[in-house]
């Protein structure tokens, strides 16, 4: 069919049925977060014999865990402004890459300063490469299952974080601490080739960069074969332009309230996440679990992210993020909390999964609102700052566990202390519902959710 002189390209997405192009940058996306949080968490679950080895204690573990999350923060603040202005795919591929090469060099690490240094570098090419991911998806994504698409996308990290147990479980007393980091690295290179052989740019971003209509027309074509347009078609977009991503564009347009709840939203709930993640197997081997049982039990807690995920995508698409978000916060904080109080392995074993669920499901459906809030010119930006502030607090949660175990507190102490950031979360989730009620928004935030009940298109 011919196309009209002027095509808007969100509306011109939102009407085609899913292709198989769709498909694989969902699908590429996702296993890079299958990747990412394979690396990602896999220190937390070699901590007991890497501190041996190199004989660091519970306060140096802190810093080492915080080393690799202050270059996270480095990263998405970053390379997260710097994709919104030279493109989504190439900034996203290097940082992959950036991950790969130092998360596979930590295994050389001798001393603490090394150790420190590279875990930094890591955390750098991560930092940068989620908020793309999370981009790349929205945008190549229809509205009526963009809810479900980002989930989808977002559980590739809890699957690589449970998968990181899984595997460390028989390689750390076969092969050593190391083989484990050499084996994630190894594969996040390896991922590099196929990134760049199939995954295309935002055609979403290339409507911004202008002077890109033959790419832009080939996309739309492979996406839609019948889809045909002019040398003279014009490419838009229905939401408002920016010239250049800025921070100040977030707190533009009645967005700067939204913004601030939605950075108290990442600030706590990275610094629970990232707080139970580093220092879950060593408590649970700490309390005379053996290590790779208490590997196994950490790594329920991703595990519970995994199994919600896409329910989380449905509930959010059907009735609305902020109600169930907060519910899903608040149910992580009371397993938290119990945690302290059960003594059989089963028990741990459920709440931990249980966890998972309300704290790492929460976090990924924190970013599915991040991306909701922004349009196309400032995404990136938008959610880059988001996990870039949230990162604070992911650096403060590993060192204050540190501190904690240090000084012995009691473990029923240390859980009640770790639900408390999951209840700030939630009543910010719950203050964000509120405002976007204020502004006239049904509870939904615009424009990545599906369009009411009533629009057939979101049946």
């Amino acid at each position: 069919m011919t196309s009209p002189a002027t095509v808007d390209v969100s509306q011109l997405l939102d009407e085609q049925k899913v292709s198989s192009l769709q498909i694989r940058v969902a699908v590429l996306c996702a296993l890079s977060g299958v990747l990412d949080g394979f690396n990602a968490q896999v220190i937390g679950y070699v901590a007991p014999p890497l501190a041996r080895t190199l004989h660091l204690s519970h306060r140096e573990m802190g810093l080492v865990f915080a080393s690799s999350l202050v270059g996270v923060m480095a990263g998405t603040l970053t390379f997260g402004p710097l994709a919104d202005r030279f493109g989504r795919r190439r900034i996203f591929i290097a940082c992959i890459f950036i991950f790969g090469i130092f998360s596979a060099a930590t295994a050389l690490a001798s001393s603490l300063d090394n150790l420190i240094l590279l875990r930094f570098l890591a955390g750098v090419g991560f930092g940068g490469a989620l908020p793309n991911a999370v981009a790349l998806t929205a945008e190549f994504s229809p509205k009526r299952i963009r809810g479900t698409m980002l989930m989808a996308m977002f559980a590739g990290f809890p699957v690589g974080a449970m998968l990181a147990g899984f595997a460390a479980a028989p390689l750390v007393p076969a092969y050593g601490w190391r083989s484990v980091f050499v084996l994630s690295g190894a594969l996040q290179i390896l991922l590099v080739p196929v990134l760049i052989v199939g995954l295309p740019e935002s055609i979403h971003h290339l409507v911004l960069e202008g002077g890109k209509e033959r790419q832009i027309s080939a996309l739309l074509s492979r996406i839609n074969p019948r889809l045909k347009f002019d040398s003279e078609t014009r490419f838009i977009l229905s939401e408002k332009q920016t010239a250049l991503a800025a921070v100040g564009d977030l707190f533009r347009q009645r967005r700067a309230w939204l913004t601030v709840l939605m950075w108290t939203v990442f600030f706590a709930s990275l610094l629970d996440l990232y707080l139970l993640t580093s220092w879950l197997p060593t408590i649970f081997h700490g309390a005379g679990m053996t290590l790779s049982l208490s590997i196994i039990a950490a790594a329920l807690f991703p595990a519970g992210a995994v199994s919600t995920s896409i329910v989380l995508g449905r509930a959010f698409d059907r009735f609305g993020a902020y109600r169930v978000l907060a519910l899903t916060y608040l149910g992580g904080a009371v397993a938290v909390a119990l945690l302290g109080h059960v003594h059989s392995v089963a028990g741990i074993m459920i709440l931990t999964f249980c966890a998972g669920v309300g704290i790492m499901g929460g976090e990924m459906g924190a970013m599915f609102v991040a991306a909701s809030i922004y349009p196309t010119s400032i995404r990136s930006t938008g959610v880059g700052w988001a996990l870039g502030v949230g990162r604070i607090g992911s650096i403060i949660g590993p060192i204050f566990g540190g501190l904690m175990l240090a000084n012995q507190w009691p473990l029923s102490t240390i859980f009640l202390v770790c639900a408390a950031p999951a209840i700030i979360g939630a009543g910010a989730v719950h203050l964000m519902g509120r405002a976007k009620r204020a502004t006239g928004a049904a509870g939904r935030a615009e424009p990545l959710f599906v369009p009411s009940r009533s629009d057939p298109r979101g049946a």
